[in-house]
């Protein structure tokens, strides 16, 4: 440690004065904003307390070299709670006030931060929009002290600790923030400049809770070459001093570009100038506060040079014809994998589908379950389902001969299905057909016989492994014993999902002999005449989840001190509010906790691990509970259908049908109605398994967390399932297990999914994404997938974020969503009709709006794309049909 005889004011240098210090006493990320600001650059005025300034404060508060040996816990505490020295103090808060003492965002300045060739970006601490003198040398002595934070430690070489220097900078109060890449991350070309771009602070972009715009901008004449504008529902925002949070974006926003063309053309040039001054590539952190455009920060890109552009699910290389044969599809693939999955999603798909997937493909009755590396798919964030393979499996049974149904079944409207031929052939005829033929003929015999049982037995596990999850702390047990623990959940999870899947394709298969029965038996009068013919579905699983949100609604209205805790402040915290009150305890314990009992395991998108369930995050339920408790509704006449004036001629014609054919179409009507139901109830035993092993993966972030290895929960979404499976295995340090540059690195992956378009549906062979935009067709029509009957004309209400938006769709609205399912159910009994981009005839969103009584259109590809929140539009749930009405 150097001892400096200057004064403490001499070693606070202010950037861009007119006294230059030496680029080591600045640290990286106060370096570079002193050269950009010398540069002429629009940076934020700001000055910097140099590493001598730091190393004479520990000094004074007596750290010396011998001190510096101890445990980094002892000296950031120390670091933290010292009394600072006067001298130190008086010259921080005098170059504060000659800033101006405005509010301003404190940024840790490490050593060796932001070089060409490693970024520690986010190991040492940011403190935002600080206000005040106290509260300034408070957020100094937190990042002098993240010098020694478990993650910088774990980052970096253990006898190498270096020193910081920090930059206390004017804060700006961002319309809009992001980043631009002087090198494209996906292409690696650099003569495209990628821009994605937030409303808020850029820190919500950075840390993937907010959806950001994308542009390409050419920057040799600074001009937009392709933009992606999505649906903003969040922002990141300062709403006190030192108080940063998520809130809405005004509803008029929302779809909205976060910068003009001429702003990107500024920023592109501003980049330029960065990128020449360096002569490298450049990562620069920018925001927009009334109008003006303003540099962050901006730090070479560490990465190498890009990978390869994948343009096929299949990991490994096929042969031709099935490279670009193959039909790969994610229309409706049981509705847990259906939208853009994080890392940490994939790596669990790609468990399930080596682990379990064979065995559930065994129980539908396929003798031949073949080859399980090429039976799912993985294109940039999505799962997609080997269709080509699948049916040809499926072909080799009786029961599923049909391939053609079975393509069709999975095939969008943008699929040519004329010219499709399968790859894989047919399968083979002769004895293995005839074995696979018994094979499949004995498991229905015994799927049907049995199904009832096994469901209830598998309502019985779930709900002794829930009440024993429940009553375990596993923050209590060591690794090895954690290990133990997840090895049970996965035994769990593998049984609970084999034991849904005959269900589920049960439910598939006598829904498709319903519909050939109507189409062959009735003609013309028959279309769609499936989804008229009288079942009774109302006891689903997923349709009672939601009455019994609605009966606690009842029940909270008949309690003033109740309802008063629930429709108050935010719904984040009503949890802790009701176990914090005494009536509130005796509501929680008599009514709540039985409830996530039964249904707390929900979520959106259940195979991804990442996202909080019911009962990890209750502010769903009580959003629900708030909007059942205001409306004036009754839940039963809400899942009442209304009386369709064509039931009659729908009743009549079967009524005209032989007696062995009536016989036998309401024999299928039954068997649906049985698998239907089964399914449902089988699928919470299987989506609580999933939140068994999410638990687990939780305590092991946060154990990750504690050893600095991770900078907070949120990076759990960053990790691989095999890596966390290893880490319970063994005693490998952490750190090689899950080193920075590969968390970083799947980091960058998943923002550049989220940034490209959504590659089809479906497709056949190959995609391109790079090069490949999908097109949003002209005019006001779309056509998709008309699944629940009837016609409904209202106001169009977009649902992106269902967390975030639950609140906002008023009764009757038209709900118009990428995907719904199980956790959507709620919404069903506001809403007018249902317009989804993503489905089926087996969807959720088909099944329970049939039973809400609800017009329904899935498979539209563009619908929250094309229409916008309060279009009054028009469902025709018999044509597959939306317009809009009135923009």
């Amino acid at each position: 440690m150097t001892v400096s005889h200057q004064t403490a004011r001499e070693l606070i240098a202010v950037l861009g004065g007119p006294v230059i210090a030496a680029p080591e006493s600045l640290g990286g990320k106060g370096a570079r904003l002193d050269e950009l600001i010398r540069e002429g650059l629009p940076v934020p005025p700001a000055f910097c307390l140099t590493t001598a300034l730091f190393d004479r404060y520990l000094r004074e508060i007596g750290l010396d070299t011998q001190a510096l040996a101890d445990d980094p816990e002892t000296i950031r505490e120390r670091v933290r709670t010292a009394e600072m020295p006067a001298e130190i103090s008086a010259a921080i808060l005098e170059a504060y006030a000659a800033l101006g003492k405005p509010r301003v965002a404190v940024r840790s300045s490490a050593g060796r931060e932001d070089s060409a060739t490693q970024s520690f970006a986010g190991q040492h601490d940011t403190m935002l929009d600080i206000s005040g003198d106290t509260a300034l040398l408070d957020a100094v002595t937190t990042c002098w002290a993240s010098l020694w934070s478990d993650r910088a430690t774990a980052y970096r070489a253990a006898d190498d600790t270096g020193s910081i220097a920090v930059v206390v900078q004017r804060m700006v109060q961002a319309d809009a923030a992001g980043v631009l890449f002087t090198r494209d991350p996906i292409s690696g070309r650099t003569d495209r400049f990628v821009v994605d771009a937030c409303w808020g602070l850029g820190e919500g972009l950075v840390s993937g809770l907010v959806n950001a715009d994308s542009f390409t901008v050419d920057p040799s004449v600074t001009r937009v070459v392709e933009q992606h504008i999505r649906y903003k529902v969040t922002k990141t925002v300062s709403v006190a001093p030192g108080v940063v949070e998520l809130v809405k974006v005004p509803a008029e926003l929302r779809g909205v570009a976060c910068l003009s063309a001429e702003q990107l053309s500024g920023l592109a040039a501003l980049a330029v100038l960065v990128r020449e001054y360096y002569g490298a590539e450049q990562d620069i952190e920018w925001a927009v506060q009334d109008g003006a455009l303003y540099l962050l920060q901006s730090r070479p890109i560490t990465v190498e040079s890009a990978q390869p552009v994948r343009n096929s699910p299949y990991r490994d290389p096929q042969p031709y014809a099935v490279q670009h044969g193959t039909l790969w599809s994610r229309l409706d693939i049981g509705e847990i994998f259906t939208g853009v999955m994080t890392p940490l999603g994939i790596s669990f798909a790609e468990y399930y589908q080596y682990n379990v997937h064979r065995d559930c493909v065994k129980a539908t009755g396929v003798r031949d379950t073949g080859d399980i590396a090429v039976q799912m798919g993985y294109f940039h964030g999505y799962v997609y389902l080997n269709v080509s393979y699948t049916s040809y499996l499926l072909s080799q049974s009786v029961g599923t001969k049909d391939e053609a149904r079975i393509t069709a079944r999975f095939a969008g409207e943008d699929v040519d299905l004329d010219e499709y031929r399968n790859p894989f052939g047919s399968y083979r005829t002769g004895l293995p057909t005839a074995k696979a033929t018994a094979f499949w003929g004995w498991a229905t015999v015994a799927e049907l016989l049995n199904m009832r049982k096994r469901a209830d037995r598998m309502v019985t596990a779930r709900v002794r492994e829930f009440d024993r999850a429940r009553g375990l702390d596993l923050t209590s047990l060591g690794r090895r014993a954690l290990h133990d623990e997840m090895q049970r959940r996965l035994k769990f999870f593998h049984d609970m999902h084999v034991g849904y899947m005959p269900y589920f394709v049960n439910a598939f298969t006598f829904y498709g002999v319903l519909e050939m029965m109507c189409e062959t038996w009735l003609g013309a009068a028959g279309e769609r005449l499936q989804n008229r013919l009288k079942t009774d579905m109302s006891n689903l699983r997923t349709v009672a989840s939601a009455r019994e949100i609605w009966e606690l609604a009842q029940i909270v209205r008949t309690r003033p001190r109740v309802l008063r805790i629930i429709t108050s402040g935010s719904a984040a915290d009503v949890a802790q509010r009701l176990r914090a009150d005494l009536v509130g305890r005796v509501f929680w314990k008599t009514y709540l906790e039985p409830f996530l009992r039964e249904n707390g395991s929900r979520a959106q998108q259940e195979m991804e691990l990442s996202h909080p369930r019911w009962i990890d995050d209750l502010s769903y339920v009580v959003t629900m509970i708030r909007r059942y408790a205001d409306e004036s509704f009754d839940f039963d006449d809400a899942i009442e259908s209304a009386r369709d004036p064509r039931d009659a001629a729908t009743s009549d014609a079967v009524r005209r049908l032989a007696p062995l054919k009536r016989g036998a179409l309401r024999t299928a009507i039954a068997l649906y109605e049985r698998c239907s139901s089964l399914r449902e109830i089988a699928r919470m035993s299987m989506i609580t398994s999933v939140w068994l092993v999410r638990e687990v993966v939780y305590e092991v972030g946060a154990r990750l967390v504690d050893a600095g290895v991770l900078r907070s929960l949120d990076e759990i979404a960053f990790l691989d399932f095999t890596d966390i499976q290893r880490y319970l295995a063994g005693e490998d340090d952490p750190r090689e297990i899950f080193p920075r540059t590969s968390i970083d690195a799947s980091r960058r992956t998943a923002q550049n999914c989220a940034r490209l378009p959504a590659p089809p549906l479906s497709f056949i062979g190959e995609w391109d994404l790079s090069r490949v935009v999908h097109p949003v067709p002209g005019g006001t029509r779309l056509e998709g997938l008309g699944t629940s009957p009837g016609t409904a004309i209202g106001r169009a209400r977009v649902v992106q974020d269902l967390a975030w938006q639950a609140d906002e769709i008023q009764a009757g609205e038209i709900l118009v969503a990428r995907y719904t399912d199980s956790a959507w159910t709620p919404l069903f009994a506001i809403a007018g009709a249902i317009v989804t981009d993503i489905g089926s005839m087996l969807s959720h969103s088909a099944i329970v709006s049939r039973e809400f009584g609800l017009p329904s259109v899935v498979n539209t590809e563009y619908a929250t794309r094309m229409i916008k929140t309060g279009d009054l539009i028009m469902v025709d749930g018999d044509r597959g049909v939306v317009e809009v009405v009135e923009e």
